[in-house]
């Protein structure tokens, strides 16, 4: 199993032009240690789109690993959660087409991390949509590992978890899901997506967004 845990926090956003580059600065020097120092949390990951033309819902893509999904229902990450620095209580409340899931790894296929990866955000409307999903997506997933792709993993979100920071929303009445494939090439993490949708016939209705990202970087708890 390539994670090395069983829980994910994920998060994609976009960020107005005029703080991108102090957005940057904080997630790369404050934020991205700060989550990986809670108990639990084992590494993070950080992405950015590689193509902004070809409209994925968010410039940039977060995964978080935890030990097991009960951390991110943990005392020390909600307490982390309403103490925030200055700089998080400044740019969170400014993320455009943000997107935050607290989800379960449910499937993980292979072994490793590529420099780029695939993710296919989709919003099943039922317990049996979700099985179904499962049922199909699991055997191309393990087949494009066993060609070419790196890793395949499915992240099934929790509705009651996943509310944005900082707001008043109303819990979600559905489940995301990601599915993340990794890549070392582009083109892999590509054709990887394309025959995945092309082979698992997935309705409209349920595919929220998709996108090509590259690794900016990561960091491992045992490196702070």
């Amino acid at each position: 199993m390539p994670l090395s845990g069983t829980g994910m926090l994920i998060t994609l956003m976009d960020v107005l032009p005029h703080e991108e580059a102090d957005f940057n600065d904080w997630y790369d020097k404050e934020h991205l240690a700060e989550r990986v120092q809670i108990e639990g949390f084992l590494e993070a990951r950080r992405y950015v789109a590689v193509d902004e033309s070809e409209s994925p819902k968010a410039k940039y893509l977060n995964l978080y690993t935890t030990r097991d999904f009960a951390v991110l229902d943990s005392e020390e990450y909600k307490r982390v959660l309403q103490s925030q620095t200055p700089r998080s209580v400044h740019h969170i409340p400014k993320f455009l087409n943000g997107t935050r899931a607290l989800a379960r790894v449910s499937t993980s296929i292979g072994q490793g991390r590529g420099g780029y990866v695939a993710s296919l955000h989709l919003r099943p409307s039922s317990v049996e949509q979700q099985e179904s999903l499962r049922e199909v997506l699991v055997p191309i997933m393990r087949d494009a590992v066993a060609a070419e792709l790196i890793s395949a993993h499915i992240l099934e979100g929790d509705p009651e978890l996943s509310r944005p920071l900082m707001t008043d929303a109303e819990v979600a009445s559905v489940t995301d899901w990601f599915v993340i494939l990794d890549a070392t090439q582009l083109e892999v993490a590509q054709q990887g997506l394309q025959n995945l949708l092309a082979q698992a016939g997935l309705q409209d209705e349920i595919i929220v967004s998709q996108g090509l990202y590259r690794l900016l970087w990561d960091l491992s708890k045992n490196e702070l």
